[in-house]
């Protein structure tokens, strides 16, 4: 019993590290503008994510903007853009992995082998899909948070952790929590 309810748990953690991998692909706010001066009227905020720059106007008006070419992205851009799509597809496979291995598991009880190593594929497929996910949004947050405090760095140029980071983190850990449940059996 407890094994089921360990399976039915990793399912659940599985589908919404999924879900929030495919949100923080798409979402725009892996960067936001930073407002450290003494200047409390803020009109404009910009938004920059893997696939396009928004800019939000008095919070009323809001204008997105696809990146014009592919190769003129800088190459670490190019990169997290590939992992993350690389991310969004291994983890819709491992979900549906563990889908079949949970369903078969309750259903069988003769090949309970195969169905256990088909649930370990599963396991091994949401860790490296955790991974996977942890990688571009760790190193932006990374180079966000070197960039603010760098001197050197102009003040309109600088940026903040966005929302699409903490999407992103929590998924990896939802992720890396499911693949470690699914490994455990």
């Amino acid at each position: 019993m407890a094994c089921c309810v360990l399976q039915i748990t990793g399912l659940i953690f599985g589908g919404v590290g999924m879900v929030g991998t495919l949100a923080a692909t798409v979402m725009p706010q892996w960067r936001v503008s930073a407002h450290i001066d003494s200047n409390i009227v803020v009109f404009e905020t910009t938004w920059e994510g893997l696939w396009m720059d928004c800019i939000s106007q008095l919070g009323i008006r809001l204008q997105c903007k696809f990146y014009d070419s592919i190769l003129a992205l800088p190459q670490p851009l190019e990169a997290f853009r590939a992992l993350m799509c690389v991310a969004v597809v291994l983890s819709i496979i491992s979900f549906l992995m563990a889908i079949v291995g949970v369903k078969y598991t309750h259903r069988t009880k003769d090949d309970l082998q195969g169905i256990s190593i088909f649930i370990l594929a599963a396991g091994i497929a949401f860790l490296l899909t955790g991974i996977l996910v942890l990688i571009p949004v760790s190193w932006t947050g990374g180079s966000i948070i070197r960039d603010f405090y760098d001197p050197k760095v102009p003040t309109p140029l600088k940026r903040e952790l966005g929302a699409a980071l903490y999407v992103g983190w929590v998924s990896a850990g939802l992720l890396i929590i499911a693949g470690a449940m699914y490994c455990s059996f």
